[in-house]
């Protein structure tokens, strides 16, 4: 049975968030998932759908969101749901929801120098060979700078300052490029690597993006049997484990 897979975009259109959802349609269909693409937010509006499926790819940069479709895609990547995406499509979503931010595992907060900048991207040894076989390569795009939940598992990184700016007298910091976190039983992968369509098919890229999918998708059939963990916004008796996160809500 083909896995399912959903892909909203929208935002920005500077980005191209169109072409890439296709890009990334175009992967997913050549690893059989059945996809479904949506310009809508209100694509994540119906929770046991979400729960559904086996990845969520969102790709909607800078815009606002109901507070409960970001608790309908929580809820369906605590419960195995993978979550996968890239740039400012996934990771500068929704600026004034920290609940994206938390899941997600970071958020942008600048790129030195704008588009254009050529850097060095660097892939790291770690417990995971999602990046197994692709060397370090160099990139002509945005530079993201980041603030990066210290829980993830970085697969890559980029050192700062290549550009000047107000950061540039701060000692030189390798930044997480891509990662992989947990979020319940669902399993999360973000790349900052995909400002516009040409640098999402660099094989680089989009090899990173492949496997970035994979990976996050089958979350679910790894965790079959496990029961999805409770969590609520404030402790209001009915069984929800309190998450810490009601400030936010």
């Amino acid at each position: 049975m083909s896995k399912k897979a959903l892909i909203v975009w929208g935002g920005w259109d500077g980005h191209e968030p169109e072409q890439v959802a296709n890009i990334f349609k175009g992967i997913l269909e050549e690893e059989n998932f059945d996809v479904e693409v949506s310009n809508t937010l209100e694509a994540y509006a119906d929770p046991e759908k979400l729960k559904a499926l086996d990845l969520i790819i969102p790709h909607w940069t800078m815009g606002e969101i109901d507070k409960q479709l970001v608790n309908n895609v929580s809820e369906a990547i605590l419960s195995g749901v993978g979550l996968a995406g890239c740039h400012g499509g996934m990771c500068d979503s929704f600026r004034d929801n920290v609940d994206w931010q938390f899941m997600t595992g970071g958020n942008w907060v600048a790129h030195p120098g704008n588009d254009g900048v050529e850097y060095l991207v660097e892939v790291k040894h770690s417990s995971s060979a999602l990046l197994e076989g692709i060397k370090d390569f160099k990139v002509v795009s945005e530079q993201y700078y980041l603030h990066v939940d210290p829980a993830v598992e970085v697969l890559a990184t980029t050192r700062f300052p290549v550009i000047k700016g107000p950061h540039s007298l701060n000692t030189p910091v390798d930044m997480p490029v891509a990662w992989t976190k947990r979020w319940g039983l669902g399993r999360v992968f973000y790349n900052s690597l995909g400002h516009v369509a040409n640098i999402v098919s660099m094989p680089e890229v989009s090899l990173m993006m492949r496997r970035g999918f994979l990976w996050a998708a089958v979350g679910k059939l790894q965790y079959s049997g496990l029961e999805s963990p409770n969590y609520g916004a404030s402790g209001n008796g009915n069984g929800r484990i309190y998450s810490g996160m009601g400030d936010s809500q």
